[in-house]
């Protein structure tokens, strides 16, 4: 593409004074490349381009394309998907344009990064020149991580490619018929990018108190001053891309690389895996870390309220902005009017689905399946994992000061399948949202919300999952913790097993099998609704064709019965593990090879 003339799309509000909270794309004007250049508030517009468009799905959209919810929004386009629509010419989870896109956009930053006049002494220049450009590799690695996940596969010839790993901004006269780079290839890539980013970034921007705190490198070139430092490190900058964040990406992507989808053809072991996990979990005391509050994050109302601009509670590693505009987030209520049930001015778009209340153990620890459980079909909801409760609204539960009543025999639009806005599956989403909103017209009242990109949970359970395949489940990886001690320190926190130690997960801390079992269903319930479901079943092979159920509920003479429901079926074919590339750039480039089974 030529970008001899290119619009600012966005420009980072005061000069260097950015966090994610002052991101807000705004228009300027038409500048000829050069001209941008020279001026560093355009200059740092083109990096902004890269944070107003980061790639991760901040509201519950691709949970309903498996088994774990539905939607009564039958217009969907993720429903038709998960019932057969899915093509390379139709595809909702596509990631292609708007990747390539943004790494044009930092491709053409990282290589004119240090002839902008970011300030008029050298050294504070090289600091900003070295600051920006660490974050502009680190997000040319997230966006690579993104394309990976979405479109990477195995070819008809049998090779795992990955996409064109573009290193350099494209114009006209460039050859824009590239092979794809192998998977191998891009994840290397993806280390390169992210291990450079840490030599230049901080591993938080935090204000030094004095001198003896600036990094050598920099006392060198002539900077004395703890204020200048901070100037341009400091607390400030505080949910930019930093050494922390870019190190997760780390993670991120080698969790999938070794897993059973990739791992054939990656060059990347669970053991490789796990150890990039620790490094990135021992910053902050490996399973001392994790926050003993932080499966319900989404509820602490007094945090969210209180946040600085860019900081984060402990549970979160990254996140976006509370007044970024989005009208999910900031102050707003549409994830309520979405999701709340009828009788409280909502629409029940997302309901969770009986596959998913089933994955929720008892209160003992005990999945409901084993005979040592105590669970009862005949009230199902009883003394179960103190986390259903704080993520499922289900048949007689009280939210916002109200019974809800989901079964057939409710006597309002709660009810199952009463109207267009009532669930399909007895079941409405808890989870996300504020019970201190409220939907109703005529007394609107909205909340602070804001948008995780990557919690420490997500960490921790990425690292059980690597220790358990590379060194079982009990034996501790180099840094001193195994995979059960990161289940039990999550399990615990919740309430799970408190009154028998957790007496199943004893029972199987030396099953490697079984524990992957409950690993992956732990993952399921802590990161349910963040759009991981659809991502990790593809990665880990497992079946997409469980019809999603529910539940109907009657009421006779005073007595409840509970009776499954089939409400949606799932159409994936097998070779649906892997997304397509886009159908209409494998016919404009004759070096871009399909993925198998989309051809």
């Amino acid at each position: 593409m030529k970008l001899k003339n290119i619009l600012i799309l966005a420009a980072l509000v005061g000069s260097f004074s950015a966090c994610a909270d002052l991101i807000n794309p705004t228009l300027e004007n038409i500048q000829t490349e050069e001209q941008m250049f020279k001026d560093p508030s355009s200059a740092q517009g083109i990096l902004g381009y890269a944070y107003a468009n980061l790639p991760f799905e901040t509201k519950s959209t691709t949970d309903i394309a498996t088994d774990d919810a539905v939607t009564n929004d039958l217009g969907n386009n993720l429903r038709a998907m998960a019932q057969g629509s899915w093509t390379a010419v139709n595809n909702p989870v596509s990631q292609w344009d708007a990747r390539k896109s943004t790494i044009q956009y930092l491709n053409l930053f990282i290589k004119n990064a240090a002839g902008v006049p970011w300030a008029e002494n050298e050294a504070k220049r090289t600091m900003f020149t070295d600051k920006l450009t660490g974050e502009a590799l680190a997000l040319r690695a997230l966006n690579m991580y993104f394309l990976l996940r979405n479109h990477a596969g195995w070819t008809a010839s049998g090779e795992l490619q990955g996409v064109p790993i573009i290193l350099e901004p494209e114009g006209a006269g460039s050859d824009f018929n590239q092979p794809r780079a192998s998977f191998e290839k891009c994840v290397e890539q993806i280390y390169a990018d992210v291990d450079a980013a840490m030599e230049l970034l901080p591993m938080d921007y935090v204000d030094i108190r004095n001198a003896s705190e600036i990094p050598a490198k920099y006392v060198q070139m002539g900077i004395k001053n703890h204020v200048e430092y901070n100037s341009v490190f400091g607390a400030t900058f505080n949910g930019r891309m930093s050494g922390r964040i870019a190190e997760s990406i780390k993670v991120l992507t080698a969790l999938l690389a070794a897993s059973p989808a990739y791992s054939e053809g990656s060059g990347v072991t669970y053991a490789d895996a796990a150890a990039i996990a620790a490094t990135s979990l021992d910053r902050i005391g490996g399973v001392a870390g994790v926050d003993p509050t932080g499966y319900k994050w989404f509820m602490d109302k007094a945090t969210i309220d209180g946040l600085g601009s860019g900081a984060c509670p402990p549970e979160i590693l990254w996140r976006g902005s509370i007044n970024q505009g989005k009208e999910d987030y900031a102050f707003g209520i549409n994830q309520e009017k979405d999701n709340y049930p009828p009788t409280l001015y909502g629409n029940g778009r997302i309901n969770p689905t009986q596959n998913f209340v089933d994955a929720f153990p008892m209160a003992n620890g005990y999945p409901i399946t084993d005979p040592d459980s105590g669970y009862s079909k005949s009230n199902p909801y009883a003394d179960r994992d103190p986390r259903l409760s704080e993520y499922v609204i289900y048949n007689g539960a009280t939210y916002k000061d109200t019974q809800i009543i989901t079964g057939a025999y409710s006597s309002d639009n709660n009810g199952l399948n009463k109207t267009a806005t009532s669930t399909r599956t007895g079941y409405y989403l808890r989870k996300l949202l504020r019970d201190d909103c409220n939907a109703n017209p005529s007394a609107t009242n909205a909340k602070k919300h804001y948008p995780v990109y990557i919690r420490y949970t997500e960490l921790f359970l990425a690292y059980a999952e690597a220790a358990n395949e590379a060194y079982g489940p009990s034996t501790a990886g180099p840094s001193g913790y195994s995979a059960y001690d990161v289940i039990k320190a999550i399990r615990s926190r919740a309430g799970v097993g408190a009154e028998n130690d957790d007496a199943y997960l004893e029972s199987i801390k030396n099953d490697k099998d079984k524990m992957r079992e409950l690993i992956r269903n732990e993952r399921r319930i802590e990161l349910s609704f963040e759009n991981r479901r659809f991502w990790d079943m593809r990665r880990w092979k497992l079946d997409l064709n469980e019809t999603a159920m529910g539940v109907r509920i009657t009421q006779a003479e005073g007595n409840l019965t509970y009776s499954p429901i089939e409400v949606e079926p799932r159409n994936y074919s097998s070779y649906m593990y892997h997304g397509p590339i886009p159908e209409t750039e494998v016919l404009k480039w004759s070096n871009l090879d399909q993925n198998k089974g989309w051809e």
